[in-house]
């Protein structure tokens, strides 16, 4: 009796075979995209957060003071009253969401024109912010568009307020801008989400005497929860670090700096890096925790929407049944007479 001795493959067979050949192609593949995610992502994350215990500038001596910055973020009037100033972005983001979910609702079904208004709705999101920023500007200052269109309607230009100047509005203006600029894009989210909410839903409710607000509540909100949690994620990160409309319209300026506005005033006007890393690395922290509250509520309102849904199918069954009920009464009535 022969014992056989399985021969140990060399790295050469290996490369060889099919299996070998597979794994090179896709460790070659990876190495490009994990690398430049290291080099632009996670390198430059854990510099900010080492830089976060510096007092520093861009070039020049770098001193250890321990969580001083961090402090300084929550006892500085300035980064205070930008972190108080979110609270309009975060309701605006709100008013937002109720807007985007009414139109795109309307939008989702047959109404006349609804492609046209849909790309008009859309059309903000392609101009870049910058540029919104700038139409705002003009379009605000005293004198100018708005107040020129106002004074064709009987009002006194030099009684109207100074929209951009006045700090008991100008933030609410602003966020005006802003939702004029992001709507179009949760528009189209809903609008997607709601396509494939399944039609026989609305057949049902319509049977049980179901109105259009019944239809909302009960079918199209329960069936597109994620994407509405998901947008509400969105628009509150974005409130959060709303930068480009108050840093272009008024330069941060009468009330307005957001807290990146004062995060760029602090890294690039005062040199101040170490303070603007930590007020990042704090925003950052904030919107990981708004992020999980809101994710915790979703799932808190789960067993609401689940018990909307089967409420729904459950009303779909009954008709169809009724359906089918009828049916075999037409057919027994048919029988009866040809005999």
């Amino acid at each position: 009796m022969t014992s056989t001795t399985r021969k140990k493959k060399s790295f050469a067979d290996w490369c060889k075979s099919v299996r070998g050949q597979q794994i090179i192609v896709t460790i070659t593949f990876l190495i490009l995209p994990l690398l430049l995610l290291f080099t632009f992502t996670y390198l430059p994350f854990f510099k900010m957060v080492q830089f976060s215990f510096y007092d520093m500038k861009y070039i020049g001596k770098r001193t250890f003071v321990g969580i001083e910055n961090y402090i300084s973020v929550f006892t500085r009037d300035d980064i205070l009253g930008a972190l108080k100033l979110s609270l309009y972005y975060m309701v605006g983001s709100v008013v937002q969401m109720a807007l985007a979910l009414l139109f795109a609702t309307i939008l989702s079904f047959k109404v006349k024109g609804s492609k046209f208004f849909r790309g008009a709705l859309y059309f903000p999101c392609l101009i870049c912010g910058i540029a919104v920023g700038f139409i705002f500007k003009f379009f605000f200052t005293h004198g100018f568009v708005l107040d020129t269109m106002l004074s064709w309607i009987g009002f006194d230009v030099d009684s109207l307020p100074y929209w951009l100047k006045d700090e008991s509005i100008n933030n609410i203006v602003l966020v005006a801008c802003s939702i004029w600029k992001y709507i179009g894009q949760n528009i189209v989210l809903f609008i997607g989400a709601i396509a494939s909410v399944d039609p026989t839903l609305y057949e049902a409710a319509e049977i049980d005497g179901a109105n259009a607000w019944h239809k909302f509540k009960s079918i199209i909100l329960p069936s597109i929860k994620t994407i509405v949690v998901l947008n509400l994620i969105l628009s509150i990160s974005g409130a959060l670090s709303a930068f480009e409309m108050p840093y272009v319209t008024t330069g941060g300026g009468f009330g307005t700096s957001t807290y990146f506005v004062v995060m760029d005033k602090l890294a690039h006007t005062n040199q101040k890096v170490g303070l603007a890393s930590a007020m990042a690395v704090v925003l950052m922290v904030i919107i990981v925790i708004v992020t999980l509250l809101q994710q915790a509520v979703a799932k808190a309102m789960d067993d609401g929407n689940d018990s909307m849904s089967r409420k729904a199918y459950r009303a779909y069954q009954k008709a169809e049944k009724q359906r089918q009920k009828e049916l075999r009464a037409q057919k027994k009535a048919v029988k009866e007479a040809v005999q």
